[in-house]
C-alpha cells in the first residue's frame, strides 16, 4: 500500500488542473507522437525544382528578306529581274520562317539567253527553358539539316562543298549540277548560321537556245556576296 501512495497523488495533481495542463504535461506519449509526425511531414515535403536557366535568344525577329539583298545587287545577280521588288514566300510564322524568291530572263535572241533565279530563306530558333536548350543551339543544330538537305537535293550530280569565309559564324557552300525541263543547271547554295537564325541562299542559272550554262565559280561568287548581306541583315533589323 505505501508503495502506491506517490502514483495515487501524481493522479490526483492531475486532475486537479485544467485539462489543457494535463494535455501538456502528463501525457508525454501524445507529445511524443506529435513530434515524429512533425518531423515526418518535413521531411516528405520535396524541394521545389527549378527550370534550367538557358541564355535568351540573340535575335528577337526576322528581317525582311525581300529587302535582305540591295537592288544593286539583284540587277547584278538577276538581269531583267521580273519582280525587282521579290516574291515573298508564304508563311503562317513570320516571326520565325521568311523568305523572298527573284527570277529573271535575260534574252539575246539568235545569241541564246540566260536565265536566273535567287531566293533566301531564314529560320529563327527561340531558347527552350523546359528543355534546358537555347536558341543559339537550335540553329546550330539545324543549320547542319539544312546543309544535308542541300546536299541530297533530288538529282544532284557532281555535289561539292567547301567552307563559306565570312559568311555568318558559320557558313557552308554547296555547289552542284542538275538538269531540269531538259537543261542543265548549275547551282551555287549558301547556308549560313548567326546567333539563333540559320540563313540559306540559293542561287542557280542555265543557259538556253545554245548559250552555255553560268561557270560554277561566278555563281558562287555571286552567292556568298548576297549571302553576305543577307545575314548582316538580321543584326540592322535587331538594333
Amino acid at each position: 500500500m505505501h508503495r502506491s501512495a506517490p502514483r495515487l497523488t501524481r493522479i490526483l495533481a492531475c486532475a486537479a488542473v485544467p485539462v489543457m495542463l494535463v494535455v501538456a504535461g502528463c501525457s508525454s506519449d501524445s507529445d511524443s507522437g506529435s513530434k515524429k509526425d512533425s518531423g515526418s511531414s518535413s521531411a516528405a515535403s520535396p524541394d521545389a525544382k527549378t527550370s534550367p536557366t538557358v541564355a535568351a535568344a540573340r535575335f528577337a525577329k526576322l528581317s525582311d528578306p525581300c529587302k535582305s539583298i540591295s537592288a544593286k545587287t539583284i540587277a547584278k545577280l538577276v538581269p531583267q529581274t521580273k519582280v525587282k521588288a521579290g516574291t515573298a514566300g508564304k508563311s503562317t510564322d513570320v516571326a520565325n520562317r521568311r523568305s523572298c524568291s527573284w527570277n529573271g530572263l535575260d534574252d539575246n535572241g539568235v545569241k541564246g539567253s540566260q536565265y536566273r533565279w535567287l531566293d533566301v530563306s531564314f529560320l529563327r530558333y527561340d531558347s527552350e527553358s523546359s528543355l534546358g536548350v537555347s536558341g543559339e543551339q537550335r540553329a546550330k543544330d539545324n543549320y547542319a539539316k539544312e546543309i544535308a538537305k542541300a546536299k541530297a537535293t533530288e538529282g544532284a550530280k557532281s555535289v561539292r562543298t567547301s567552307p563559306a569565309t565570312g559568311v555568318g559564324e558559320a557558313g557552308t557552300a554547296i555547289a552542284y549540277n542538275l538538269v531540269k525541263t531538259g537543261e542543265d543547271f548549275t547551282y551555287a547554295t549558301i547556308v549560313s548560321r548567326t546567333g539563333n537564325v540559320v540563313v540559306t541562299l540559293t542561287y542557280n542559272g542555265t543557259g538556253y537556245a545554245g548559250a552555255k550554262s553560268p561557270a560554277s565559280a561566278d555563281l558562287m561568287k555571286g552567292a556568298v556576296a548576297a549571302a553576305k548581306e543577307a545575314v548582316a541583315s538580321v543584326a540592322v533589323a535587331n538594333k
